[in-house]
């Protein structure tokens, strides 16, 4: 039991540092509509991502964790591309 507290906290203290990384890269719904809609469907799913993992105690062999890895890395990308945009 004392290993998935362990565990547990990790994964939480995980998804709340990198949900702050998402909030903090929004791209301008003015100059990157689509970009900027994508950027959202990302943090909705990222979202339902966080309620799947509590609902199953966060017992997803890591799949999960992963999925949320990819996401944030999906959403740097939106970013960089948002800013390749803005230099042409």
């Amino acid at each position: 039991m004392k290993a998935r507290n362990i565990v547990f906290g990790s994964v939480l203290g995980f998804g709340l540092l990198t949900s702050g990384f998402l909030v903090g890269q929004d791209v301008s719904w003015r100059r990157h509509p689509n970009l900027a809609a994508a950027q959202r469907f990302i943090d909705q799913a990222y979202a339902k991502i966080g309620d799947a993992q509590r609902a199953n105690e966060f017992d997803m062999d890591g799949h999960a964790a992963k999925a949320k890895e990819l996401l944030d890395q999906a959403n740097r990308e939106i970013k960089q591309a948002a800013i390749a945009a803005n230099h042409n």
